[in-house]
């Protein structure tokens, strides 16, 4: 069983959009005579949002990979151990919601399984898309940042798993050298995506 180092604060957001009207018998304008102001368009409220558990990843060239809900153990993140599958963190948000990150996570490679469906992450590229599907909803993100973290700062300084701010979906595996003593690799490579547009 593969895990990663995690410290777990995160808040939960609601925003929610309201509109009214109020109206008076004496003073409430003439509709017969009153200019209405054209209707902008905004944001949905979150409860018209579509939100969905991601179930299936899709990198560039059309790879996919099943995404199953993962786990934290005493700080730890707990990711399938199927090299080709991947883990979404329960914690985290949903795909489609207003703030926080959609943090999903796999192995690079396995001892016993060899290469790993994230080896791919490798190859990613700034302006690249990536694809999250369940069922019949899917969101598309662009990506805007990829690097290699220090596996001792990926949960208190990569702001990986930050649950504030502007959604974002946060891609992680293992990066750097390898070292037999230690069971792993000493460094994460952690790629940040942004929506484009809301979840269908």
């Amino acid at each position: 069983m593969s895990v990663l180092c995690l410290v777990t604060f995160f808040c939960g957001c609601t925003a929610q959009a309201s509109s009214g009207s109020s109206s008076s018998s004496s003073g409430g304008p003439d509709a017969r005579s009153s200019s209405v102001a054209p209707a902008r368009e905004g944001h949905p409220a979150a409860s018209q949002r579509v939100t969905f558990i991601p179930e299936r990843l899709t990198l560039p060239g059309r790879a996919s990979a099943a995404v199953q809900p993962a786990a934290t153990v005493d700080g730890f993140l707990v990711v399938p151990e199927n090299v080709q599958h991947v883990g979404w963190w329960d914690g985290s948000a949903q795909a489609g919601e207003a703030f926080g990150s959609t943090v999903i996570a796999g192995h690079l490679d396995s001892a016993t399984e060899g290469i790993g469906f994230f080896v791919r992450l490798r190859r990613i590229k700034v302006g690249d898309t990536v694809t999250l599907r369940a069922n019949s909803h899917w969101l598309k993100y662009r990506v805007t940042s990829v690097r290699k973290v220090a596996k001792k700062a990926l949960a208190t300084k990569s702001q990986a798993f930050q649950q504030s701010g502007p959604h974002r979906l946060v891609l992680i595996t293992c990066a750097g050298k390898y070292h037999r003593d230690r069971g792993g690799y000493d460094s994460n490579l952690v790629v940040v995506a942004k929506p484009r547009g809301l979840a269908r």
